[in-house]
């Protein structure tokens, strides 16, 4: 079982994700334990205060050190700890395999312009973006990131397969896909999918994600190429 506990100062905004499709299956099965550990009781103050201004100036607010070094210390146990941040190193499928060597996770969720440093130096094993561009909130990325860990556990997916097949796998996006009906507005099934050549099939998905990834992700298609050259050597 994985275990994921979410710091944050809105907890009621991973109820219905933590609940839905394969995340709520995987939750009903005991494949995954989520803790939503609410920031705001440890707040300071009769409003309890969870932020504050920056020093040195600036427009935006911070979460404050001593809520989150309390959160942390009581919930962090053997977890691994992970801060969803613009500054952080970007998540892969690499980065996603070696995350999934561990067995809990407890995440940071940032608010306004971020955390206090001292927390990121004293707790925290793994900063990550999940993009160059900039979202409302960490939760956002939290979720992301859990996402992309849960479909590694045995079980989470119902066909397997399917994992290794999809983009970035390896470094090569994914191929079209087509289902009924064979033909729509004068666009057509290609006629290979429609053979029975499985081989034939396969070595066309390759050329066509091959294409694709070349065209779109060109440093995906350099890593796939240096790869296979590896290989072949």
């Amino acid at each position: 079982m994985k275990i994921f506990k979410i710091i944050t100062l809105f907890p009621e905004f991973f109820e219905s994700p933590l609940q839905t499709g394969l995340m709520g299956k995987a939750v009903e099965k005991g494949l995954c334990l989520f803790e939503i550990i609410n920031l705001r009781q440890w707040g300071e103050g009769q409003y309890h205060q969870c932020d504050d201004y920056p020093y040195g100036g600036g427009s935006g607010m911070v979460l404050m050190p001593g809520p989150l070094f309390k959160a942390i210390e009581l919930h962090k146990g053997d977890s691994t700890v992970i801060y969803p941040s613009p500054s952080g190193v970007l998540l892969t499928q690499e980065l996603v395999k070696k995350l999934f060597i561990y067995d809990s996770y407890c995440f940071i969720c940032g608010q306004y312009e971020g955390i206090d440093q001292r927390v990121i130096d004293r707790f925290v094993d793994y900063e990550i973006s999940v993009g160059d561009y900039v979202l409302s909130g960490g939760e956002y990325a939290t979720l992301v990131i859990i996402d992309a860990l849960c479909r590694y556990i045995p079980g989470f997916m119902s066909n397997p397969q399917s994992l290794l097949e999809e983009s970035f796998e390896n470094y090569l996006l994914e191929y079209p896909q087509y289902t009924r009906p064979r033909e729509i507005d004068g666009m057509a099934v290609p006629d290979i999918l429609l053979s029975g050549n499985h081989e034939k099939i396969r070595q066309w998905r390759l050329e066509k994600s091959i294409e694709k990834t070349k065209a779109v992700r060109p440093d995906l298609y350099r890593l796939y190429k240096a790869k296979k050259d590896e290989v072949e050597q």
